[in-house]
């Protein structure tokens, strides 16, 4: 990397740092839409919203116990992995990285909650899926749920693109990434557990190019390899940063980290391209809304980073 782009890069974090970003993250308990606006999705700035879902129908209903009676039958795909990651950094037998995605399983609602309360050895459930699969598979909750957030509709004048279902394993992990997506993440019951980067952090974050892969299980776990058309590989976060190994990627340690904890009826406003880390209680119930983010100067602004940065 060049030193004019060094210098560059080191005027972006120090710039950011000064002007952009502060201590810890906003809370409140309440927001308009202009107020929104304004003060977060104009800045890229997340917001937690204290006890915002907590007078929802779901928040006072939905459980383990709900789910068995209402509807034990439900067919649900389950995301299935052996070490809790689906979507990471996996290492193979042979001592070979690979980016893995998880093996999914069709189970009943009540079979989840089994595999959930049983807590078998290397077989770790997580409903996942992000189709807006709460609108598409779960129509039976949605009376439960506001179909959108309505400050948030306001201020992005749209409706959410989709709403997703997330109920898993204190075991499951969601490694670090960023959505192009505003999210507003809402969670019905346990807690979730976020760290959370800025985009102007890009430069620190490392990126490893990985080959992709799938588990699969019949008896027992592979790692099968994807025939991928791009023989350089999938770019992602290489480092775990509850664990960073500054050692090996000193950069990371100047990188921004925000650790936040949203318990039973607390709701977390995620902006587009920021990076998170995700943790959960064990059979922690969340929704998510995605609203599509704008593509504006800010993602030519990233762009233009992840090009400097030569991911």
């Amino acid at each position: 990397m060049s030193s004019i782009i060094t210098d560059a890069l080191n005027v972006l974090h120090e710039e950011s740092s000064d002007l952009y970003l502060g201590e810890g993250l906003s809370e409140t308990r309440a927001l308009e839409p202009l107020e929104f606006f304004r003060e977060y999705v104009s800045k890229n700035i997340p917001v937690i919203i204290r006890g915002a879902c907590d007078s929802w129908p779901a928040t006072n209903k939905w459980n383990a116990d709900y789910f068995r009676k209402t509807i034990p039958d439900k067919k649900v795909t389950v995301a299935v992995t052996p070490n809790g990651l689906a979507d990471g950094i996996t290492v193979n037998d042979e001592g070979k990285e690979y980016f893995v995605m998880p093996y999914e399983a069709e189970m009943t609602m009540t079979e989840f909650l089994d595999c959930l309360e049983q807590k078998r050895e290397n077989y770790i459930p997580y409903i996942q899926k992000q189709n807006s699969n709460l609108t598409e598979d779960f129509k039976e909750l949605l009376c439960d749920v506001k179909p959108e957030i309505p400050f948030a509709s306001e201020a992005f004048n749209k409706s959410p693109d989709a709403v997703n279902f997330w109920m898993g394993d204190d075991r499951a992990v969601t490694s670090m990434h960023k959505d192009p997506y505003e999210n507003i993440y809402c969670v019905i019951d346990g807690y979730k557990e976020f760290i959370l980067i800025p985009p102007t952090d890009l430069p620190l974050v490392p990126y490893h190019r990985y080959p992709r892969a799938e588990f699969k299980y019949s008896d027992h776990w592979e790692i099968e390899p994807v025939k991928d058309d791009d023989e350089t590989g999938l770019p992602w976060i290489c480092v775990d940063p509850k664990q960073p190994n500054y050692s090996k990627y000193p950069q990371f340690k100047k990188a921004h980290k925000y650790r936040i904890r949203l318990d039973k009826g607390d709701c977390l406003y995620l902006p587009s391209l920021w990076f998170h880390h995700v943790t959960q209680s064990h059979g922690c119930i969340a929704v998510n809304y995605w609203y599509d983010m704008d593509f504006d100067i800010k993602y030519c602004y990233f762009k233009m980073l992840e090009k400097m940065c030569k991911f």
